[in-house]
């Protein structure tokens, strides 16, 4: 019989006993109806005139397992599509007017993509070429100059002449994000992935070539609207911390006032089928590791929002759904190492300090949805040059600051091993996002493990009731390991002397636990203590 372990990082079992804080503004969503409008995750996005472009991107659910339904071709979105949201019109054309190449690309999925005036620069992305007969990652950038192609397909005349594409190497990347510091491009993360997935690894079946990039790419784009010249500039490469894709890279403004990136979770570890929990902060001289924070909601893409207060000097990321190895299970945060979807929002906040926090709040998505949907921001909006929002001059009670849009809706939290195409959908839903600013009212729950210095993480999860403990130490220390029942009887404890500073870990095996029960394990140092609830189940 198999038995399962879930986890809580709480004493008590809900956090509005002693976790709820003051939230330094309110989220709202308000859905809208767009007739007509179909669902697409995955996607790049443009916008003018308050008008979006919407490209790319899959019209179905979560790929399933299978090769030969995997990126499925009738999944490829193969049209251009541009949507009013005041109006709630949407209008469409046909990729087939473009160039082959252009087509291919421009029907590719978790492509990176960043828009610099008219222009949105739409780089690699994933999908099935005709032309080469297979599933590739394309080396293509393509120059779309947004307002002229809105209005051609609005008003159905061509658009062929607005579209510019060159190949470069450097941009065959699919799953990796694409930001802009000052005058350079970062384009963070991501892989290289040639071939039809396949779960069971790059040697079975047809085969496939998977490569990360490992990297932080810096470029700079002359583009005079006719030629484009790409200047490579030196890359940074870390073969473990930046082993990241399909993750959400933010724009931020840091602590002394400069324009940066935040690169947050990201999957997979190099030595763990996980999500990475630290982050990676980027400026224009370089990246650092933050390893005092850990991220336990978003863990992949979904839609996100930068807002950035100068009065207080703090960096709030808010985070709309997605997949996650954690999630809130009424007031428990619970581990589930398949990253299952989950329906939370989350802030992230970095003050004054540069001392990052996450915070759970509390509105949630009205379903299990947000992975691969997008925020796209109200440009009338206060905002500094790389669309963080300016908080503090946002005054009135109410506003919209954005829409999110898009995205996998799932049917369940825990789908990929069973899926069939059927159990997951792209979502056409569309959701105003509205910020109440300065309100007393509002409690977010803050997250204590998010800013633990012990890391403690248990694994697997499920598992046969033997489970392996790993924890960190800031310096070498002794480390009780202790059971408790739910009236804080000690059923067992371990004392482990003079564990070294660093990485650590201890093998439980369940030899005296009953295998039903609810219990506490809790890790101590001299200088700190985490809690853990664990249920154990047939």
């Amino acid at each position: 019989m198999l038995k399962v372990i879930i986890l809580t990082v709480n004493l008590l079992l809900f956090y509005t006993l002693t976790n709820a804080q003051a939230a330094p503004f309110n989220i709202s969503l308000e859905p809208i109806n767009i007739e007509n409008l179909g669902g697409v995750h995955s996607f790049a996005v443009g916008q003018s005139n308050n008008k979006w472009l919407i490209i790319g991107g899959r019209l179905d659910g979560l790929h399933q397992r299978q090769p030969s339904a995997a990126f499925d071709v009738a999944g490829n979105n193969i049209e251009l599509i541009v949507v009013d949201p005041i109006t709630l019109k949407k209008w469409s054309a046909s990729l087939a007017s473009l160039p082959i190449p252009i087509q291919e690309q421009l029907s590719s999925t978790n492509m990176e993509f960043y828009q610099e005036g008219d222009y949105l620069y739409f780089i690699g992305g994933y999908g099935y070429s005709a032309t080469i007969g297979d599933h590739t990652t394309y080396s293509n950038l393509t120059a779309i100059k947004v307002p002229d192609v809105i209005n051609a397909i609005i008003n159905g005349t061509d658009f062929t002449s607005f579209f510019r594409q060159i190949t470069d190497a450097k941009f065959q990347v699919t799953g990796g994000r694409l930001r802009k510091i000052n005058s350079n491009f970062y384009l963070v993360g991501g892989q290289k992935f040639i071939g039809k997935y396949n779960p069971n690894g790059p040697n079975s079946g047809q085969g496939f070539i998977q490569e990360y990039t490992n990297a932080i790419r810096v470029f700079s784009i002359d583009d005079d609207g006719t030629s484009i010249t790409i200047n490579h500039l030196p890359s940074f490469v870390d073969n473990t911390n930046l082993h990241r894709r399909d993750f959400n890279v933010e724009p931020q403004i840091l602590p002394n006032g400069q324009e940066g990136i935040t690169a947050f979770s990201g999957v997979f570890q190099l030595t763990a089928n996980l999500p990475f929990l630290n982050s990676v902060t980027i400026d224009s001289n370089g990246y650092e590791v933050n390893n005092t924070f850990l991220q336990y909601y978003n863990h992949y893409h979904c839609g996100v929002i930068p807002i950035y207060s100068s009065i207080d000097n703090k960096m709030h990321t808010v985070f709309f759904g997605g997949m996650s190895q954690y999630y809130d299970d009424n007031g428990t945060l619970v581990q589930d190492d398949n990253v299952p979807f989950i329906n939370t929002i989350a802030r992230v906040t970095r003050d004054a300090d540069g001392i990052m926090t996450e915070y759970k709040l509390p509105v949630e998505m009205p379903t299990l949805l947000g992975s691969g949907s997008e925020f796209i921001p109200n440009k009338s909006i206060a905002h500094y040059p790389n669309d963080v929002i300016k908080l503090d001059e946002i005054t009135d009670s109410d506003t919209v600051i954005g829409y999110i849009y898009g995205g996998i809706s799932s049917t369940a939290a825990n789908i990929f091993f069973t899926n069939t195409g059927v159990e997951s959908s792209a979502s056409s839903q569309v959701f105003k996002v509205i910020l109440t600013n300065n309100t007393l009212a509002v409690e977010d729950y803050l997250n204590d493990q998010s800013r633990s210095s012990l890391k403690m993480e248990v694994h697997p999860i499920p598992n046969d009731g033997n489970f392996i403990i790993n924890y960190h130490l800031i310096k070498s220390d002794n480390v009780s390991i202790t059971i408790t029942d739910t009236v804080g009887r000690e059923i067992e404890k371990v004392i482990l002397t003079n564990q070294t500073e660093g990485d650590n870990t201890y093998i439980y095996k369940n030899s005296i636990l009953p295998k039903n029960g609810v219990y506490f394990l809790t890790i101590k140092t001299s200088y700190e203590k985490v809690s853990r609830k664990i249920i154990i189940k047939k």
